[in-house]
């Protein structure tokens, strides 16, 4: 199993479902001059501000590495730090008017080419597909990183 054509196992469909959600993921980043991380971080400051703790967490990096995305992003006028109310020594990172706009077109553009991917499969199929990946994605507590589309 698993040549072009085939029926693929788990592992070997999940592992390629992922190189091709993020091959459109990227090629989505790019045509919007973001980096796929500046994407997500977007994406995830779309649902509400986070403090840098939980947004590494979120994003999975380490505290120089997200400290260096925001840094750019800032530069590029996408986001902004502001004090949280509840700890004068924390901030919290909230899109600008700009970012937002950009998050808002970006996500959309994004969530059109992710969804024509399963665009061949009737109707039921992608029900049962998202009802399989949602689970998959609830037993295993993946951040959202990516809002859900309706």
């Amino acid at each position: 199993m698993g040549k072009h054509g085939e029926d693929l196992g788990v592992v070997a469909g999940l592992v390629r479902a992922s190189f091709l959600v993020n091959a459109v993921y990227a090629e989505s980043a790019r045509e919007y001059g973001l980096t796929v991380q500046q994407g997500q971080l977007l994406c995830v400051l779309m649902g509400r501000p986070y403090g840098m703790g939980d947004l590494g967490a979120t994003l999975g990096l380490e505290k120089s590495s997200l400290t260096g995305l925001v840094d750019r992003a800032v530069r590029r006028g996408l986001v902004r730090r502001e004090p949280d109310p509840d700890d004068r020594r924390a901030v919290h990172v909230v899109l600008t008017d700009e970012g937002r706009d950009l998050a808002e077109d970006f996500y959309a553009a994004t969530c059109r080419r992710v969804d024509d991917l399963a665009a061949g499969l009737p109707a039921t199929d992608r029900d049962r597909l998202a009802a399989l990946l949602g689970r998959v994605v609830r037993d295993n507590e993946v951040p959202t990183v990516f809002l859900d589309v309706v």
